[in-house]
């Protein structure tokens, strides 16, 4: 009996990795959807009509004529032909794809472990808010791509933010949940106290500053300024100008958005610093690892980070600095996973 509890252990740990790779994979395959401009070229939601994709010129012109009406076609892309919408279409449309199969992934071996009781209620009401979260999550995407086809050429910014923070928090819980599965724990992520702020606040921090990110990459505010440490010849980009406490949060400005995800990403380093020289100093050597993983991954986005912007936005150093937060975020989770007892 012990045995085949550790099988359905196994298997449900399985699960929750093939999943959590899934929506990563998602969210590698919309940031080069956003890179690409890709986003719009389907202008309906097609939940069960969209499974397959147009197998005859009819349907292709179809599909076609329908993008010809939205402001991006008539704007930027008037001269497009079929065979470039082709190469749009066919980013959103594996975007789209790739969510429905994360729904049906998820839901179909939820409902197995559910009715075969081979889940511990602990982990279920989990389980249950992470499938909440993947409906919303498909709702928001429709809802952001709503934006973008009746006056504007790009899809909102915000929704965009919250279309990847939402996949953030998914993929978030999913990592905790896992850390527990494996360990056999049920450690709460909210547990309050000195120390544990201390360490919660950097997954604060990078959260906050992948939806910075996101506004970047909706106002195409990366093409701006295209040099590093100083945007243009100053520390404070020049076209800028504080009048009054509203300007200071007008997250449309482009300067200021890219000025806001810069130097967040210098107190992100001066806060890991001060918790490294705090962890050296205690001594809290079970931490050392996870501190090493969460440095590596650190310097990478850093270096992607400035590369992308002096490259003039590569779109795969772009596409690598994206998926790469993730990846910081989940070492800051691991990092706090360690820490909590």
């Amino acid at each position: 009996m012990l045995e085949k509890e550790k099988k359905i252990n196994k298997l449900f740990i399985y699960w929750l990795c093939m999943s959590l790779l899934l929506v990563y994979f998602a969210v590698l395959i919309g940031g080069l959807t956003r890179l690409t401009n890709s986003g719009l070229s389907i202008t309906e939601w097609e939940l069960f009509k969209g499974i397959l994709p147009p197998l005859t010129n009819t349907s292709w012109n179809l599909y076609f004529e329908a993008y010809k009406k939205i402001p991006q076609y008539e704007l930027l892309n008037f001269n497009m032909s079929l065979s470039e919408f082709k190469i749009i279409f066919y980013w959103e449309y594996f975007h789209r794809i790739i969510a429905r199969i994360i729904g049906l992934f998820f839901l179909i071996p939820l409902i197995f472990f559910y009715f075969s009781k081979k889940i511990k209620k602990k982990y279920l009401n989990t389980c249950l808010v992470i499938l909440l979260l993947i409906v919303f999550q498909g709702v928001i995407g429709w809802y952001m791509v709503k934006s973008g086809l009746v006056k504007d050429t790009t899809v909102s910014h915000y929704r965009l933010s919250l279309h990847l923070s939402t996949a953030i928090l998914i993929m978030s819980i999913m990592f905790w949940l896992i850390r527990n599965v494996i360990s056999n724990n049920e450690k709460f992520f909210f547990k309050f106290s000195i120390s544990n702020i201390f360490f919660q606040f950097l997954i604060y921090i990078i959260f906050i500053q992948i939806i910075m990110g996101a506004f970047v990459s909706g106002l195409d505010a990366g093409k701006i300024y295209q040099t590093w440490p100083l945007m243009g010849k100053n520390f404070f980009p020049n076209d800028l100008t504080i009048l009054t406490s509203k300007n200071i949060i007008d997250f449309n400005n482009h300067s200021l958005v890219q000025f806001y995800h810069r130097n967040l990403a210098y107190f992100t380093i001066l806060y890991v610093s001060l918790m490294t020289l705090f962890i050296y100093k205690k001594k809290i050597i079970f931490l050392y690892k996870p501190l090493y993983i969460l440095l590596i991954i650190l310097f990478l986005q850093i270096f992607l980070g400035i590369y992308t912007l002096i490259s003039g936005l590569n779109i795969y150093l772009a596409s690598a600095h994206q998926i790469t937060s993730v990846l910081l975020i989940f070492s800051a989770l691991n990092l706090y996973y360690f820490k909590t007892k």
